[in-house]
């Protein structure tokens, strides 16, 4: 590990980001906390290029800018693993997020090496290294940081870069990188990482058994929960569990005394902020019929074209099974019913689109039958 650099000094960091100007990538991974917290505590950045390892500690520095400048050149590819709380980090940091990225994990997908796989499993199918998960779960913000975990986050770059150059030299002779840029764009495309508590409903468990007025109801106290939860910098579940939101919305209590009947809802939280709730109700209630958020629902085709996706999908088996690619990861019935309905389908962009999409489009548009598979 002699090629490892532990930096918590600012001389330090500017010479080290300095020796990386002109880089074409740089492999990148954080270490973080966020049991307690609504946005993610960084404790450690750690960067690699073709011949260096550093772990940067953010703790220990007055200013991270030199890092930042380096990492928000888009002249520099930021290689990630699994990239989306990581961006979150930066996106936190800076209120935008670096590009352009490559995301292994993403990669891998696209090349056959597994769907969501880790980055210590990508390791070991690609390079044959086993690489020690001792210190996963470690309390991060501990000071000072032993060697042996400072080996372990270094190991989370040292080795990404490897995994990145075998992608991309693979990804090159299917003719797919400029294919799969457009999936990384996607990922770093700044929408995703903005505050929108309007929006946060949608990622309530079980939020598709609510039917009218109580999804208006869901939407303002889930709004009202992520404001107070990003405000205070608490985990939203402190602030209200999402079992009780339901309840809240379901029911939809007038009064205290109902509100003091929900099930779950602690009584602390009824009594400081139960103003607050039922005026969020009330509001919601109040609300005309066609601003409630929609449900949800699976595009609908004519039983007669029932034929036509099973010869769709098929077509895509056939090219999954050419590439090795598990079918599921290309597409599933209702992707290609979008397709079929001219609606927005992951089958329209990137690798996807490279591998049968397009082709799927072609024969659309010419009436060709998608059951001639070749």
């Amino acid at each position: 590990m002699s090629d490892l650099l532990y930096i918590v000094d600012q001389s330090a960091l500017a010479d080290f980001c300095a020796g990386l100007r002109g880089a074409a990538w740089l492999a990148l991974d954080t270490e973080f906390i966020r049991e307690q917290t609504y946005y993610p505590q960084l404790c450690l950045i750690q960067v690699a290029s073709a011949d260096r390892v550093a772990c940067i500690d953010p703790l220990a520095l007055p200013s991270l800018e030199p890092l930042l400048d380096l990492l928000y050149d888009p002249a520099v590819t930021k290689v990630l693993h699994a990239a989306q709380q990581d961006l979150e980090i930066f996106h936190h940091l800076r209120g935008a997020v670096p590009t352009p990225v490559f995301d292994t994990q993403l990669a891998a997908l696209a090349l056959g090496q597994g769907n969501q796989i880790g980055y210590a499993a990508l390791v070991q199918q690609l390079l044959g290294v086993e690489l020690d998960k001792t210190h996963t779960r470690a309390n991060w913000r501990h000071r000072p940081l032993a060697p042996e975990w400072l080996a372990y986050a270094a190991d989370d770059v040292r080795y990404l870069r490897e995994l990145y150059l075998q992608q991309q030299a693979a990804l090159a002779t299917r003719g797919w990188l400029e294919a799969l840029a457009e999936d990384f764009a996607a990922l770093a495309a700044p929408h995703r990482y903005r505050l929108q508590p309007q929006e946060i409903w949608r990622r309530v468990r079980e939020h598709n058994r609510l039917h009218g007025v109580q999804r208006a109801v869901l939407r303002a106290l889930a709004a009202w929960r992520e404001e107070r939860a990003s405000t205070h910098d608490r985990p939203r579940r402190w602030i209200l569990d999402d079992a009780v939101l339901l309840e809240l919305a379901r029911r939809m209590p007038k009064t205290p005394d109902e509100l003091s009947r929900i099930r779950g809802l602690p009584a602390t939280t009824a009594q400081r902020q139960g103003e607050a709730l039922l005026a969020r109700i009330a509001a919601a209630r109040a609300e005309p019929p066609e601003q409630w958020p929609a449900r949800i629902s699976r595009p609908h085709l004519p039983p007669e074209r029932a034929a036509e996706v099973d010869q769709m999908l098929a077509l895509i088996a056939a090219r999954a099974d050419h590439y090795r690619i598990p079918s599921q990861s290309l597409a599933d019935r209702w992707d290609v019913e979008k397709l079929l309905l001219g609606e927005d389908s992951p089958l329209r962009h990137g690798w996807r689109a490279a591998v049968v999409g397009q082709e799927l489009l072609a024969r659309l548009a010419s009436g060709v039958n998608t059951q001639t598979i070749s």
